[in-house]
């Protein structure tokens, strides 16, 4: 059964820990600036909404890849990069609807969530459960646009 990244804005805090151990297991720095997940506040409202890829079932970034560095993990259902194959054109990155999906000028090429192969970091570093990791029938884009709306 294959799992996915549940949010839940309304419990965030904007404490960050979230980015700061995606940033950590994917760079091993802790440095928001390099983390796959982002916080977006709502500075006038005093609200805080975490953002990472869904793993699109129809992943747009995917077919878009001229050199098809992007990949989905059979074993998690992630999309990955496959970072030895981009060539850094950035397509994937005006692809994504949602913007998660960003190129590192450190490496050259894109970054974007694997789901820790399978083993997010993300919602084991969040103290008020905002971000769990639970069964991928659970969640969803039109979940995700119903939030969306409210805002």
């Amino acid at each position: 059964m294959l799992k996915s990244l549940q949010i839940e804005p309304e419990k965030c805090t904007g404490c960050l820990q979230c980015e700061m151990a995606c940033s950590y297991e994917a760079t091993g720095l802790f440095n928001p600036a390099k983390s796959r997940i982002k916080v977006f506040t709502f500075h006038e409202e005093g609200r805080f909404v975490p953002y990472t890829c869904t793993q699109c079932e129809e992943a747009w970034c995917m077919h878009a890849c001229p050199v098809e560095a992007i990949v989905v993990n059979q074993a998690t259902g992630a999309k990955e990069v496959l970072e030895d194959i981009c060539v850094g054109c950035k397509v994937c990155t005006v692809a994504c609807p949602f913007g998660t999906i960003n190129y590192v000028q450190d490496t050259k090429v894109v970054a974007k969530c694997d789901l820790c192969g399978g083993d997010p970091e993300c919602p084991k570093a969040c103290p008020t459960d905002a971000i769990t990791y639970v069964d991928a029938d659970h969640t969803g884009l039109e979940r995700m646009r119903a939030h969306a709306a409210q805002s």
